[in-house]
């Protein structure tokens, strides 16, 4: 074999070795625990206070003023938030919202959340997604969606 043939062999031996092996592990910082428990009891205090118990400029609060909503059917910002969650439950006082379960990673809280308007209503699932920055709340999305009253399997949204 020529000395040509040599190299190129050992090129693609070095490029095949290189290009099949395991990418690096990059280091995750570190997850500062008690600080995300810390977020998570501001959220559910937060959503509990407002969906609730519907005391909305009470538990409103914890938002900053410059509040970032992605709902695209609430405005950002505190204010707005108390103006049309006020509106809403004088519109709907038989709204409920229950939190069947929440999660952290760092500075975001997620709850799945039950939210009915009255005894009769089924309701809807909703995965809220809040970041918390310094104690206080700062953004929000979600997504939601009817429950259905038969579904293609025996689950529950729940």
């Amino acid at each position: 074999m020529s000395i040509v043939a040599r190299c190129a062999a050992l090129a693609l031996s070095v490029f095949l070795l290189v290009a099949t092996a395991p990418a690096p592990v990059q280091a995750q910082p570190a997850r500062d625990l008690a600080q995300e428990e810390r977020n998570r009891q501001i959220v559910i205090d937060f959503y509990e206070g407002v969906f609730q118990r519907h005391e909305v400029a009470k538990s409103a609060e914890v938002l900053v003023d410059g509040y970032i909503q992605h709902n695209p059917g609430v405005p950002d910002g505190k204010a707005p938030f108390v103006d049309h969650f006020t509106g809403f439950f004088k519109a709907n006082p038989d709204a409920r919202s229950r939190i069947v379960r929440s999660a952290t990673d760092g500075d975001l809280v997620y709850l799945h959340v039950h939210s009915t308007n009255g005894e009769a209503d089924r309701g809807r699932a909703i995965v809220d997604i809040f970041r918390v920055e310094n104690g206080r709340i700062v953004e929000h999305w979600d997504v939601i969606q009817a429950v259905p009253e038969q579904a293609a399997n025996a689950n529950t949204m729940f």
